[in-house]
């Protein structure tokens, strides 16, 4: 069993020699590639290295309680020992995905229930925001559509994470399962009769490409300015410096007005843009792959109604892995962690079993 192991050992050893050797780090691309690797290995290699030891151990110690029957005691809390360090060298050795170190955009939409679904959006902004403020997350509102009662049409999030990423913890490593339907059964602000309404909002996750991951064709751009507005389509704004860029071989399209300058805004939109063509790229590869991969990443499908905000019951339901809690005010706070776990514990196991 885990035989295969062995070849990570040997790669992890040729890491550690490299990052030792100074010369390494002039290229700092390169040198952070090597580290990145090198802390995916990490807890690989010393989890293995204490399945192994507590193999030797166990042998050891049937040996004595074959003389000496006080050892049996020992040679059983080995065995346990060894059961729980075979299913967390399992775990580590699941296929993991390669953009879960990425930073993301998050966009939601407003969507079916007018009004009242854009305020839900503006409760789901604020319950990413607080979200990420705790785990110690960087968020930057890159565009936004405000609604006239305060909510938002639209709006997209940059979310980054801060020092060093631990493997497993990466924001899209988190955030990934979030892309959905997101339904809300609330009695309205509007609502005069008290009646329990039912509402929805959309939210896309993209992990953040960068210029290396994406390659754009200037000539595939077509881009558009106009001037953008507020609540109501008032104008707010008397130059034309909102930017639309189209992605004219996959019509793609991203548009950001929130900045003063259309420079500002066209750099924000080819963020977006970027984003949206690496999660597209990604997910035609994803259709191209086996079943077994295709059953692994069924967890985000976005064009499923993942979860439902139940005020009356200060419930939160998530439909795709039977999650139920009854803390949806803590939730909607930003306490999340307990959602996210239960998608992702679901999403390790289909790969176990895929594997």
């Amino acid at each position: 069993m885990f035989e295969a192991v062995e070849e990570l050992v040997a790669e992890h050893a040729d890491l550690e020699k490299k990052l030792a050797d100074p010369s390494v780090h002039a290229d700092q691309g390169h040198a952070r590639k090597l580290n990145k690797r090198y802390a995916e290995l990490t807890p690989i290699v010393a989890t293995y290295r204490s399945w192994k030891q507590n193999g030797d151990d166990m042998e050891t110690a049937r040996e004595l309680a074959a003389d000496d029957p006080d050892f049996a005691a020992e040679v059983k809390d080995l065995e346990k020992q060894r059961e729980e360090l075979t299913e967390k060298l399992r775990l580590l050795l699941v296929p993991r995905d390669p953009s879960d170190d990425k930073d993301v955009i998050l966009e939601i939409k407003a969507g079916a229930g007018g009004d009242e679904s854009a305020l839900f959006a503006g409760d789901l902004l604020r319950m990413y925001l607080r979200y990420a403020e705790r785990v110690g997350w960087k968020t930057e509102i890159i565009d936004a559509t405000e609604s006239e009662l305060g909510g938002y049409k639209d709006v997209q999030v940059a979310v980054k994470a801060r020092g060093q990423i631990e493997p497993g913890q990466g924001v899209w490593a988190r955030l990934k399962y979030e892309g959905g339907v997101h339904r809300v059964q609330r009695v309205p602000a509007t609502e005069s009769q008290g009646r329990i309404h039912t509402s929805a909002a959309g939210v896309l996750v993209t992990p953040e490409a960068e210029e290396v991951d994406v390659e754009i064709n200037p000539n595939d751009l077509r881009i558009d300015v106009y001037r953008s507005s507020g609540p109501g389509g008032q104008s707010v704004n008397t130059t034309d410096s909102a930017v639309r860029i189209t992605h004219i071989p996959t019509g793609v399209v991203a548009s950001c007005q929130n900045e003063k300058s259309q420079l500002q805004n066209k750099e924000q939109a080819m963020r977006i843009l970027r984003s949206r063509l690496l999660a597209m790229a990604q997910e035609e590869a994803e259709r191209e792959a086996a079943d077994a991969r295709r059953s692994q990443v069924r967890t985000v499908d976005r064009s499923e109604k993942i979860r439902t905000y139940n005020f009356p019951e200060n419930r939160i339901s998530d439909h795709r892995v039977g999650f139920k809690a009854y803390n949806l005010d803590q939730v909607l706070d930003g306490d999340l962690d307990a959602v996210i776990q239960a998608c992702v514990d679901a999403d390790s196991a289909a790969k176990l079993a895929a594997a």
